[in-house]
């Protein structure tokens, strides 16, 4: 919270972002080194970025998380393990917050993606292809590191058979890169992140949103990467997760239907206001800490591929939230963008856009 003092040192920075510090301890009648304090108080406070007095910039969103490489091999003929397949291989722009990022500014959000990138030609190659759809300011490359790499292997359906992921740069993430940032996350009316970063840096992230009521969606990456959540998540106000990394948060075996909700509703517990459980081709459960609850089954559609399903869910659920649509509308409209997602061969539809989005949902939900 800011007191009185920084509330005005704020305001004549936004009417002068190049004003002085003699000339604002003249303005509030403090001392110079009084001003400087207060300063070094907002810039911590992610109110100004910096000692030029940058101030951040309003977003919609900022998608916070994993951008990689993506490569994609897929057999031409039944998958055979233990022996060398015959296969089409093809490389795109992916990782969770990325792709996300992505579709959101197909969409027409206003959206910053905040990520970390190795200083390789993979790097710069993904911040200059999402910069059409996202701000990649709040994004850093890291001198000596690899961009993040996903490989998925897919059989002639276009299931996943396996997937290998090198993400080891999110580990150089730190509670210190976050702070610079910090600025970025205060700024912005929803927060989505994804699990790649480190257990320490999510959790700092996830307590100072709910300490400055700034709304925050998470998306887990895998099961593995769930774990690294912390136990308690006050003030998360969506977690959208499929049934395997819903099993692993929760310690829940789900089988049937029922277990799905008990499973959401352990995730409540832990502070969640609402929670969102995919179920591959039998659609999604929702529960939320008001009491609404319900199944959603999803239209048959052909398959081109599943990768970036669950990315586009994610987009589409938070893009209705930001409409102000209820959770039942919020997740048809998730099921529609997802479901643009499996007809394309592209982890993110480049068709996508806000008018096939309310075509897809008129057809098959309204």
């Amino acid at each position: 919270m800011m007191n009185d003092k920084e509330i005005l040192i704020l305001q004549l920075i936004k009417e002068d972002p190049f004003i002085a510090q003699n000339e604002l301890a003249e303005k509030t009648g403090l001392s110079r080194s009084a001003v400087a304090g207060y300063i070094s108080s907002l810039t911590k406070q992610g109110k100004i970025l910096g000692r030029a007095y940058v101030l951040p910039q309003k977003k919609e969103v900022l998608c916070v998380g994993g951008a990689n490489v993506d490569r994609k091999i897929q057999t031409t003929g039944q998958l055979q393990y233990g022996t060398s397949n015959p296969a089409e291989s093809s490389q795109s722009c992916g990782g969770v917050a990325r792709n996300i990022a992505e579709n959101l500014g197909r969409l027409g959000c206003d959206v910053g993606l905040m990520t970390v990138v190795g200083d390789d030609p993979e790097g710069e190659w993904l911040l200059e292809y999402t910069k059409a759809f996202a701000d990649v300011t709040p994004s850093q490359s890291l001198a000596g590191s690899t961009t993040g790499t996903y490989t998925a292997v897919l059989d002639l359906e276009g299931e996943m058979a396996v997937a290998l992921a090198d993400m080891s740069i999110y580990e150089s993430v730190n509670r210190e890169f976050v702070e610079k940032k910090w600025g970025y996350l205060a700024s912005s009316e929803m927060v989505i992140l994804d699990t790649n970063f480190p257990p320490k840096v999510l959790e700092q992230i996830i307590t100072r949103c709910y300490e400055e009521n700034i709304p925050l969606c998470i998306t887990p990456v895998s099961a593995p990467k769930i774990k690294n959540l912390p136990e308690d998540m006050k003030g998360v106000t969506w977690l959208i997760a499929n049934k395997n990394e819903a099993e692993a948060l929760t310690g829940i075996e789900i089988s049937n239907e029922g277990d799905f909700f008990k499973a959401a509703q352990k995730i409540m517990k832990k502070g969640v206001e609402k929670v969102v459980i995919s179920r591959g081709d039998k659609g999604l459960i929702y529960f939320t800490n008001t009491g609404e609850a319900g199944v959603q089954l999803p239209p048959k559609v052909k398959i081109a591929d599943v990768t970036g399903a669950g990315d586009s869910l994610v987009s589409g659920i938070i893009f209705a939230h930001l409409k102000g649509l209820s959770t039942e509308d919020a997740c048809k409209i998730g099921m529609s963008c997802s479901m643009l997602a499996l007809q394309s061969l592209e982890t993110v539809n480049p068709n996508l856009n806000n008018t096939r989005l309310q075509e897809t949902f008129k057809q098959y939900f309204d």
